[in-house]
């Protein structure tokens, strides 16, 4: 039996866990009918995107101060652990929405929250 707001298709859990899978189902779920009807579904999406240009942004930060002789050393220690944290986060953040729940990440879940509850894409 599919969940309210969601017609046909994948239920609202199973398009919210999707949208975390990388950026391009969230972007398919923010256009595609019935998906972008649904808030749950608007705010995984969104989260998930803002949550990737957050650990790109992290990414090349890294890389760029990783040229810096005197920080190699220092970011040899702090860039597996960035991996890790972004990595723990990502897998909770998949679970949740699987199992049909909202987990905001902080600061990224506020700015998907504003997006989802607008008018959309």
């Amino acid at each position: 039996m599919p969940q309210e707001g969601v017609q046909s298709g994948l239920s609202e859990a199973a398009a919210s866990g999707l949208a975390y899978l990388t950026f391009i189902p969230a972007i398919f779920f923010l256009v595609a009918t019935p998906y972008n009807q649904n808030s749950n579904v608007r705010f995984h999406a969104w989260q998930s995107i803002f949550f990737s240009i957050v650990w790109a942004i992290v990414w090349i930060v890294l890389m760029v101060l990783g040229v810096i002789p005197v920080l190699d050393f220092t970011l040899e220690v702090f860039t597996p652990i960035a991996v890790i944290a972004f990595f723990i986060l990502w897998v909770v953040v998949l679970f949740q929405a699987f199992q049909g729940k909202r987990f905001k990440i902080p600061l990224v879940g506020d700015f998907a929250l504003k997006q989802a509850s607008g008018s959309g894409f």
